[in-house]
C-alpha cells in the first residue's frame, strides 16, 4: 500500500450520527466475467470509541434475514486501520483488511477466501460528503505467490445516505 494512505483517529467519525440508508449491489457471480446485480438495501448505525481509535457499525439486512457489524481498529504506531467483518450468519470474525487514508479516499488491502478459493481483498472508500458515502469490495483471485491473479472485480458496492434523527 502507498505511504499516501495513512490512518488517523477519527477518519471514521464521519459515520457517527443517524441512520445511514444503503442501496447494495452485488454481482450475480464472481469471478465468472458475469455483470448482473441484485440489488437490495439495508440500514446502517455506527459509534467511535476510544477518541476515534474505534470505530464500529452494525448493518441491518432486514430482507435478508440477517445483521453484521464491521469493527475497525487503528494501529497508532503503523497508522494503519484493521477492518474486520462479522456476520450473524455464522459469527465469525473475517480476516481483516488494512490501509488507510488519503483525503476523502480510503484503501484497504487483505487476504481472504471467497467459496473456497483464495482471494485477494480490496475495500474503497469514499466521503462524498456530510451525509453521502461510498464503499466497494473488489477481489482478484490470489496466484501461487499470493498476489493478484489477474485483474480487480468489483462486486459489491453501497452507496449510503444519512437519514438524520
Amino acid at each position: 500500500m502507498s505511504t499516501d494512505y495513512i490512518g488517523r483517529p477519527h477518519d471514521f467519525d464521519f459515520l457517527v450520527g443517524g441512520t445511514w440508508h444503503v442501496a447494495d449491489r452485488r454481482l450475480r457471480e464472481r469471478h465468472a466475467g458475469c455483470t448482473e446485480w441484485i440489488h437490495f438495501e439495508h440500514t446502517c448505525t455506527a459509534i467511535t470509541m476510544m477518541d476515534g481509535r474505534i470505530s464500529s457499525d452494525e448493518n441491518v439486512f432486514a430482507s435478508a434475514g440477517f445483521t453484521g457489524v464491521t469493527f475497525r481498529t487503528l494501529d497508532t504506531s503503523t497508522q494503519r486501520w484493521a477492518i474486520y467483518w462479522i456476520s450473524s450468519r455464522d459469527g465469525r470474525l473475517q480476516p481483516p483488511v488494512h490501509g488507510g487514508w488519503n483525503g476523502d479516499r480510503g484503501v484497504f488491502h487483505g487476504d481472504d477466501e471467497d467459496e473456497g478459493r483464495p482471494v485477494r481483498v480490496r475495500f474503497l472508500w469514499e466521503r462524498l460528503g456530510p451525509d453521502q458515502a461510498r464503499w466497494s469490495q473488489d477481489f482478484a483471485l490470489a496466484g501461487q505467490d499470493g498476489a493478484p491473479d489477474g485483474g480487480w472485480e468489483t462486486n459489491w458496492v453501497m452507496e449510503l445516505r444519512r437519514v438524520r434523527d
